[in-house]
């Protein structure tokens, strides 16, 4: 899998062994993992799904896993989808649900090209966005690039948040230690800033965060933005390394900087390092919320393609 990851520009972090382990661990109860796989000499292809009650999916929660796939060797694209579906069809199970395939995800072409050639009924519908955002080479052209009132909008956000008095400093953590001992603040500052993201985070879901923050950071995955003031935390932004991509995961900051505007302008600063540090994009993940039309993102649909077995 690693093999295969490693040739790809962007790698989904979804997709790495260490995601998969921590989210079957904490979540899997109930679930049989089910990994096939081709070869060609060498890996070829992946498929990380799991099966339970008869249906068949990719392992994880849209909930939480913004992206999934079968991971492929772009050199061998053909002959590794028709010898997963010959595995998948040797399978047992009645519905194949593969949720979570990006609008340019080989997959959708491929399985529901060959499901229908064997008899299978395919559905795919729209199942989410998730907007993303090619960067500039440079700062000023990023700015250059957004409409005249998110542009003006921008810069006095950042301007009035830098002028405020305070100390405003930013630290971008990717150690495992210092990801782990920041994780506290920053699941509390997440809690505190929206009632849903109260709700969402549950004792399961906290300790999920927790061990996922340092098996990703162990790898180097995890880039975890904590904008202070006064050396008190007022925003976070949990985001993922994904190679040419930046992903931004998940955030959170403190009510009493909202008129300092921290959430967006914490977020700004992420697209800002992700320029000075060469990526080719970012990715905001799941969700429609305005800022991220604000800070320029475009729409990337994503798809889930339903698969049945002919009774």
């Amino acid at each position: 899998m690693e093999a295969i990851l490693g040739r790809l520009e962007e790698r989904p972090v979804f997709l790495t062994p260490a995601w998969l382990r921590t989210w079957i661990s904490e979540f899997g109860e109930g679930c049989e993992p089910l990994f096939l796989a081709s070869t060609n000499d060498s890996l070829t292809s992946l498929a990380p799904l799991m099966r339970e009650d008869g249906r068949v999916s990719f392992i994880g929660d849209p909930q939480i896993c913004d992206f999934m796939d079968i991971i492929v060797d772009p050199d061998h694209r053909d002959h590794a989808y028709v010898e997963l579906w010959r595995q998948l069809c040797a399978e047992e199970w009645s519905a194949l649900d593969l949720w979570g395939l990006a609008a340019a995800s080989p997959t959708r072409k491929a399985i529901a090209g060959l499901a229908r050639e064997s008899g299978y009924t395919v559905e795919e519908e729209l199942e989410a966005v998730a907007p993303r955002l090619a960067l500039p080479g440079d700062w000023d052209t990023y700015l250059a690039s957004l409409g005249k009132k998110d542009r003006h909008e921008l810069r006095r956000k950042v301007r009035r948040l830098f002028e405020s008095g305070g100390g405003v400093s930013l630290d971008v953590l990717s150690a495992q230690s210092d990801v782990v001992a920041a994780m506290d603040t920053f699941l509390d500052l997440h809690t505190r800033s929206r009632q849903d993201k109260t709700d969402f985070m549950t004792d399961g879901m906290s300790s999920f965060f927790r061990r996922m923050a340092s098996a990703l950071s162990a790898e180097g995955l995890i880039r975890l933005f904590m904008l202070q003031i006064n050396t008190r935390p007022a925003a976070a932004v949990l985001c993922f390394d994904a190679g040419s991509y930046l992903y931004l995961y998940n955030s959170g900051y403190d009510p009493e900087f909202s008129s300092l505007s921290v959430g967006l302008v914490s977020k700004a600063l992420c697209l800002k390092w992700a320029i000075e540090n060469g990526k080719q994009g970012i990715d905001f993940l799941r969700g429609n919320e305005p800022y991220k039309y604000d800070l320029g993102a475009k729409d990337q649909e994503i798809y889930r393609l339903q698969v049945r077995r002919p009774t």
